[in-house]
């Protein structure tokens, strides 16, 4: 079987490392499996999860041009629909504390309204929220940088601090 991205293929491992594996694909080529591509769950000790030798399915994920090849064997296995739909079912969305709440609205946006949090409709662009939001952080923490200098340099002497 070719090598090409997208590809699920047999290999064996021929070392690990604590930061992944290498398996050996045939045709004396050799690809590296990221720890984090593994396995769904966390793996404090990959020694405990693979041995040199052992059989494994990957999935070609990306070949560099100097040859350097990028598997996953957790991508290789093939997940039944139900496991993603009822994931899918339990996720969490973000809902913000009670937005009725005065303390809300002046503690965390500063007398804004919440309006980064209602939907927007798809034709907004988010690079706009996102540009108008960067801006108003900026002003606020320009602002704070300001008071802070303000109220320090009194304290250690600096130009038109306090003179006894």
């Amino acid at each position: 079987m070719s090598i090409e991205v997208g590809n699920v293929i047999p290999g064996k491992v021929t070392g690990i490392t604590n930061f992944g594996v290498f398996v050996d694909l045939g045709d004396r080529k050799t690809g590296l499996v990221h720890i984090s591509e593994v396995s769904d769950s966390f793996i404090q000790d990959i020694k405990e999860v693979l041995k040199v030798g052992d059989e494994v399915k990957v999935k070609v994920m990306t070949i560099a041009d100097d040859g350097k090849i990028s598997l996953s064997i957790r991508r290789a296995v093939d997940k039944p629909k139900e496991d993603s739909e009822d994931k899918s079912k339990n996720k969490k969305t973000f809902t913000p504390r009670n937005q009725d709440s005065q303390d809300f609205k002046k503690n965390r946006f500063a007398g804004k309204s919440a309006a980064p949090y209602e939907k927007k409709s798809p034709s907004q662009s988010k690079a706009t929220d996102f540009d108008s939001l960067m801006s108003s952080f900026l002003k606020d923490s320009e602002d704070r940088l300001t008071s802070l200098k303000r109220n320090t340099e009194g304290k250690r002497g600096g130009r038109g601090g306090r003179r006894s």
